[in-house]
């Protein structure tokens, strides 16, 4: 489940289609998971979107759009929506879990992916989360979160995402050790920075 809703304010404008090495910021987290579909790792796609541009985006990638009408209601309400339609009858297969993914997470590799699918395979536990070495004090994106705790985001309200109700769940995590990191792009200074790393 893709979550690129967001409308930018804190970028200053609609940060997932801002250029990114000559492309939308959008685009490297599409193509994750497109080789993540193909190699098997992923069953389907959701993603919420407020934007018609980004839906359109997300659309030739061959992922099912979920509008959010409402984005000012936060990151809670865009993870509601995409629960929501993942839980629906007519999927098949019905998903027994969701991996939840940031759109403007432009480092996010298929080799992240396997690793949270395989590790969810393995372990006991219903959500699984990465921990990048470059920044292990800072929990990390995306987040394995199996069906049977899917209702969690019931209880959250305005712009908060899973952390506050997975701290005190720890005993419900299993936390794997990832190289590099995976850096959320917030503001434009948060994209300069990258491009400068990565060029």
């Amino acid at each position: 489940m893709l979550l690129a809703a967001g409308k930018g304010h804190r970028f200053g404008g609609e940060k997932l289609l801002a250029s990114y090495q000559g492309r939308p910021l959008l685009q490297p987290v599409l193509e994750a998971i497109a080789s993540a579909r193909s190699e098997g790792w992923l069953n389907g796609a959701v993603a919420v979107c407020s934007s018609r541009q980004v839906a359109t985006l997300v659309e030739q990638s061959g992922i099912l759009v979920e509008l959010n009408h409402d984005p000012t209601a936060g990151l809670s309400h865009s993870l509601r929506l995409g629960l929501t339609a993942l839980a629906r009858d007519n999927l098949n297969p019905q998903p027994t879990a969701a991996l939840i993914i940031l759109g403007d997470q432009p480092e996010l590799r298929v080799e992240t992916i396997r690793a949270l699918v395989l590790a969810g395979r393995r372990q006991p536990y219903p959500i699984v989360r990465p921990r990048y070495l470059e920044r292990p004090e800072a929990p990390g994106h995306p987040v394995l979160l199996d069906r049977t705790h899917w209702e969690l985001a019931d209880q959250l309200r305005g712009d908060t995402g899973l952390g506050p109700l997975l701290r005190p769940r720890s005993h419900l995590v299993t936390t794997i050790d990832l190289p590099g990191r995976n850096r959320d792009i917030d503001t434009a200074a948060d994209l300069e920075a990258l491009d400068r790393i990565q060029g």
